[in-house]
């Protein structure tokens, strides 16, 4: 941030100690940062932890983010702020949406669920203020790298259509053991989720539905071999933007070869449960670690023929491990999620934008050389 901006940042999980950190140290002039949690205690802690971990000099201060309704407390810091940053589940994301409507802030949020997108979406259309939905790694980073991408190609070899548009991302371990071959690094309830909702693509250069874990194939980066599939959400708005342009368009996630064969198995003890996302979770959690050291495997490819009829692809890979930021040291899932909701915030509070924007209408190039997301990054695109 290049002036000083009072912050509020909703939710007191890992995604929200990095952003406020990675905006504490990596911004010009340091923000006001409130941070909330319907938990106090754990917005205390975090503050803290913030707090003991930047070099930089700046105010930040915990509150009380009641599950319910406002309080006093709310009310004046909503009354002083000027942009929200979701980090809570999505299914918190209209209510926190609503009250950057409110109170005249900006907002951004992180979430993949679509349904919860659509109800912001219609409450925002017609705000002052910006609302940048979906913007974390996938959704987020991934849909603006490949959007870049595909508009990159398109100029260089003079087309306006291809035949492909890939782009998967990976949130995983270094290490993978029998049977499921995965540690969570992240939200188990995410996982569950995206692995049970349908997805959202473009086949025939139209839209359509297909659904999750239905297209698993091996792809081999920088030498390595992964599995990948199809799970929703982190396409964004990139079907609908792209619709006629592109003939094949998907998201996928990455998996060490193992995991998804022993996820089907359990979906396949799961016929007939009320709540799959739920059973599901449950039955991972039960075998499946957490686990802190990490790392990021990201991937993008267009392919199609140029203007001469050559069959033409670019792809770029990615591999993110954990960084160091102020005196704490960041897990990968981390930077790689927080570094663009910072830089979205940035694009917020130093732009005109109002209403709702979604990932195509962000300019990628600008975007993804951005001052918080080239620490993180790298560079990319910059043509």
């Amino acid at each position: 941030m290049k002036k000083h901006h009072t912050i509020i940042i909703a939710g007191a999980g890992g995604i929200a100690e990095a952003v406020g950190l990675i905006l504490m140290e990596w911004s010009t002039v340091a923000p006001t940062i409130f941070i909330g949690d319907r938990t106090h205690s754990k917005a205390q802690k975090v503050a803290q932890w913030i707090q003991e971990g930047t070099t930089k000099n700046g105010l930040i201060q915990d509150f009380h983010l009641a599950e319910n309704g406002l309080n006093e407390e709310m009310k004046a810091i909503l009354s002083q702020g000027d942009i929200i940053l979701d980090c809570l589940p999505g299914s918190q994301a209209p209510r926190i949406a609503q009250f950057a409507k409110d109170y005249n802030l900006h907002y951004a949020n992180l979430t993949e669920y679509v349904a919860e997108t659509e109800q912001i979406i219609a409450l925002a259309k017609d705000a002052k203020t910006g609302f940048v939905l979906q913007t974390g790694l996938a959704p987020g980073y991934i849909d603006l790298l490949a959007n870049g991408l595909f508009q990159q190609f398109c100029k260089d070899f003079e087309v306006d259509a291809v035949d492909k548009l890939e782009f998967k991302v990976g949130a995983l371990t270094n290490h993978a053991v029998a049977p499921h071959y995965y540690g969570f690094t992240w939200s188990p309830v995410g996982v569950a989720t995206e692995y049970i909702k349908d997805t959202i693509v473009l086949r025939d250069f139209k839209k359509t539905n297909r659904p999750s874990l239905s297209e698993r194939a091996t792809i081999i980066i920088d030498g390595i071999t992964y599995e990948e599939d199809l799970t929703s959400g982190g396409a964004a708005d990139l079907p609908d933007a792209l619709s006629g342009k592109v003939g094949s368009l998907d998201y996928k996630t990455l998996r060490h070869p193992g995991h998804y064969a022993w996820i089907q198995a359990q979906l396949n003890d799961l016929d007939n449960t009320a709540d799959t996302i739920k059973s599901l979770q449950e039955k991972m959690e039960a075998i499946i670690p957490h686990i802190e050291d990490d790392q990021i495997i990201l991937y993008a490819a267009v392919q199609g023929k140029d203007a001469l009829g050559i069959l033409r692809r670019r792809e770029i890979a990615k591999r993110i491990l954990p960084q160091i930021v102020g005196k704490h040291q960041l897990r990968a899932i981390q930077t790689t999620t927080a570094a663009p909701l910072a830089q979205v915030a940035q694009l917020l509070l130093e732009s005109s934008l109002s209403g709702v924007i979604l990932q195509s209408k962000i300019n990628p190039i600008a975007f993804l050389n951005g001052n918080y997301i080239v620490p993180v990054y790298g560079k990319v695109l910059t043509k």
